[in-house]
């Protein structure tokens, strides 16, 4: 599944093509995917300037002049494709400028698309209730320090909470959580300051450097130009069963079962 860094790399690829141009075709080419396309989308597309791009945790923002904005989610296996030599069977949504093609490629069709009035993109359901950006200068060691105390849960669960960090996915959490030695199984309310003050960055860090090196490839997931992400060749636990430890301290990557998902660590260095 694309987490934030696939999501970011996303975005930043299609606004080197889309920003600033007008759209003069917008179709669908099935009513649905996961959810219904909005009702009216051409119609609200097309002749309009897209103003610019952002993201909000795991989803992308393309901004209109007419002050409204197309929220998409890329689900488990979502891409857009630009300028796409041929077209394919799962480009679900199209959306055409005088100078590019845009195509949402969804095999899964687990990924969706919304369209809001711009002024009231942060009280959207999805992003009504969810916490800090990990990126932005709210996520301080004293916010997620507070947030944790007395929380029995284990960190790595918590930290996939969307309501506690917004946007942190699987990957990044095993990643930075070995990167400040801390556990996953470790109750969140148990996480001394110290170690919440090495965490924060560590999250900053893991983020940045998969942003920098284009994403994860796994499973399906592409950047925009049909490029594939390389940062996977860097994870130090994720996916690394029975390897060594990259510190080199003797410990051997464990893999274990938590709260339905996979849990990557390793024992002799994360306490």
């Amino acid at each position: 599944m694309p987490e934030l860094p696939e999501v970011e790399t996303t975005v930043r690829g299609l606004a080197l093509h889309l920003e600033n141009r007008i759209i003069t075709s917008a179709t669908t080419a099935r009513p649905d995917m996961r959810r219904p396309f909005p009702a009216g989308l051409g119609q609200a597309l097309v002749g309009a300037r897209v103003t610019g791009l952002g993201r909000r945790a795991k989803f992308g923002l393309i901004h209109t002049d007419r002050d409204q904005t197309l929220i998409f989610h890329l689900g488990m296996s979502g891409r857009w494709r630009i300028d796409p030599e041929q077209p394919d069977r799962h480009d679900h949504l199209t959306i055409e400028t005088d100078r590019n093609r845009f195509a949402l490629n969804d095999p899964r069709r687990f990924g969706w698309v919304d369209l809001v009035d711009t002024d009231a993109v942060e009280s959207w359901p999805s992003f009504a209730a969810m916490g800090p950006e990990p990126l932005g200068p709210e996520l301080t060691p004293e916010y997620l320090r507070r947030t944790l105390a007395g929380r029995k849960q284990a960190i790595k669960l918590l930290l996939l909470d969307q309501r506690i960090v917004a946007g942190l996915g699987n990957i990044y959490v095993c990643e930075a959580l070995w990167r400040a030695r801390i556990s996953p199984k470790r109750a969140g309310g148990r996480i001394s300051l110290d170690a919440v003050r090495r965490l924060v960055p560590a999250i900053r860090e893991v983020l940045t450097e998969s942003i920098r090196d284009g994403g994860s490839t796994l499973r399906d997931y592409a950047r925009p130009d049909g490029e594939l992400g390389y940062f996977a060749t860097r994870f130090h636990v994720y996916g690394r069963t029975g390897e060594a430890c990259h510190r080199d301290d003797g410990g051997e990557i464990l893999r274990f079962a938590q709260g339905g998902r996979s849990t990557w660590y390793c024992p002799a260095c994360q306490r």
